[in-house]
């Protein structure tokens, strides 16, 4: 049966109570939604929590650490120190089952943990203020950092992590560890960051600010795709599983749904050149609010898996579940007296799904070496040799494809469609530039009947040395089957042959003792037989004598 859960992180009230421990908790959501366990000592802001498929990471409000809990053996494992406090955390390479933990500073910097190796990469600062809010896409290869000072910095994080420093980037060529762009339309503090959930490069970035703007993001351009006026400053935001809108939390405990497709039709709005300049309002019925409970700022939001609920934690420490089918208010989850600073939904058990190729049982602290605090810029610079990645791998370790291998080559050999196909045509029928050149449509269908003409012989050849191997493979077989027989029927004849020989020298053996046991006997007949004449000799003699 499947499962869902999510986990919960608490802050400490402003008026503390004996009643009341902060901390991070595990709850059932599905299908009876109950406590499942609690994570105590742990007081978190917003968008200060993190979850691995092992472990949870919590930083706290008034402390520079981080704690460390282990979801397998439901304890604490370790309080991780930082030079200062951290305003907001996230984890990239989740699905690696190990992962880095990147970390948004109250000084503007960012800092990079790998959880496996315990090596840790510091950013100059780039944001004037601190870093609130930071966001990873699906393939772990962009970062956003939103900051008080209303700017957002896109970040590479295979540059940050690179040994050989970071890479080019377009404004600022000469310096190392270095964001890609920077995006600039808010015009106040951002107040969250999300990512949609496709692994194509159509993927979208949206981002919130108490300007009273939402803002929708092509982040690999740094274009601004939508902007949409909201009535209200968002507190937070949380993307539809399919990215068909965005939820935003407002301070009132009222909810903002905000519709990509409310335009109609089979075009995205987000995608439409005529509509991209224009800022639009949603309508005041897309606003959910809840008149049986005090209007308590939401601090939160998430959705569920199948999409059809929506989770909000408030201030006032409640969790309520909203209907996104009907569009209303549902029902009052969980009430944990304290301000419910971030939920995070955790993935459903009961599905086959593919595990990570490693586990990792404990994590390795940072280590403050000079390797691991960004002063490796020059290029050339090798591996160190204290770099060890400490894991368990869980399963079989899958073949990648090579470096050359095209594109074509993995959706050959893939078991459907690969995702990434999918959705970049998804996404190429959506926009409205889609057409059809005639031309480059022939061009290319040539070269696809060429490609299927090369392919096909190589699968000929291939299936007749397949055959010729299967052959040979067969007749060696049958040859060995055959020595196989013959062994056995010659160990069976020489079996046969010891054991005809044992009897017949059983029989000898009997024979000879038979013979023996006779003359014993003869020998004892004689001697019985001259004492009676011995005796009878005797008795007459006395006879006589009388």
């Amino acid at each position: 049966m499947l499962t869902e859960s999510f986990i919960a992180s608490t802050l400490d009230p402003e008026k503390p109570s004996n009643s009341v421990t902060p901390g991070v908790h595990l709850y059932d959501f599905h299908p009876l939604p109950a406590l499942k366990s609690t994570f105590k000592k742990s007081s978190t802001n917003t968008n200060c929590l993190a979850i691995s498929p092992t472990h949870i990471f919590a930083a706290q409000a008034d402390k520079a650490v981080i704690n460390v809990y282990s979801r397998e053996r439901n304890n604490q494992e370790a309080i991780v120190p930082f030079p200062e406090k951290i305003r907001s955390i996230v984890l990239a390479g989740e699905t690696s089952g190990a992962g880095t933990l990147i970390l948004g500073t109250d000084g503007g910097r960012l800092i990079l943990w790998e959880l496996g190796t315990g090596r840790q990469v510091s950013t100059p600062q780039h944001h004037l203020q601190s870093t609130t809010c930071l966001a990873v896409d699906p393939t772990s290869n962009f970062l956003l950092s939103g900051s008080i000072d209303s700017t957002i910095q896109v970040w590479s994080i295979p540059s940050l992590l690179s040994f050989s420093g970071s890479s080019a980037t377009e404004d600022r060529h000469d310096l190392p560890f270095s964001p890609s762009r920077s995006l600039s339309n808010h015009r106040a503090a951002i107040t969250a960051i999300v990512f949609g959930h496709s692994f194509s490069d159509q993927n979208i970035a949206v981002s919130a600010s108490k300007d009273n703007t939402c803002i929708v993001w092509d982040h690999t351009n740094g274009d601004a795709l939508h902007t949409f006026l909201l009535p209200s400053s968002p507190l937070c935001l949380t993307l539809d599983p399919a990215d068909r809108a965005v939820y935003a939390g407002y301070e009132d405990g009222s909810v903002q749904l905000i519709d990509f497709y409310s335009q109609g039709g089979l075009t995205q709005a987000l995608y439409d050149p005529a509509l991209q300049t224009t800022p639009t309002q949603p309508p005041p019925s897309d606003r959910w609010s809840a008149l049986d409970h005090s209007a308590s700022p939401i601090l939160c939001l998430q959705v569920s898996y199948d999409g059809t609920s929506l989770l909000s934690g408030h201030q006032d420490g409640n969790i309520h579940t909203w209907d996104v089918a009907a569009g209303k208010y549902d029902k009052l989850l969980a009430d944990f007296a304290a301000p419910i600073t971030n939920i995070l939904m955790l993935k459903p058990n009961g599905f086959h799904g593919i595990k990570p190729a490693v586990k990792l049982h404990n994590v390795v602290k940072p280590r403050y070496e000079s390797f691991v605090n960004g002063e490796h810029g020059n290029s050339g610079v090798t591996v160190p040799a204290k770099y060890t990645f400490t894991a368990q791998f869980s399963s079989t370790l899958p073949l990648p494809f090579s470096a050359d291998t095209t594109c074509f080559r993995q959706a050959l050999h893939h078991s459907s469609f690969p995702t990434a196909l999918l959705e970049e045509s998804l996404a190429e029928l959506s926009s409205p530039q889609f057409s059809f050149d005639t031309a480059a449509d022939s061009s290319g269908l040539e070269d696809l009947r060429a490609q299927n003409v090369a392919l096909s012989s190589q699968l000929k050849f291939a299936e007749e040395r397949h055959r010729s191997a299967a052959a040979i493979v067969l007749e060696q077989k049958k040859e060995d089957w055959r020595r196989q027989k013959d062994e056995d029927i010659k160990t069976a004849r020489k079996k046969r042959r010891r054991l005809r020989r044992m009897k017949l020298a059983e029989v000898v053996r009997k024979k000879e003792m038979g013979d023996a046991v006779d003359a014993e006997d003869e020998d004892m007949n004689e001697s019985g037989k001259d004492e009676e004449e011995g005796l009878s000799s005797s008795t007459d003699e006395m006879t006589e004598t009388d």
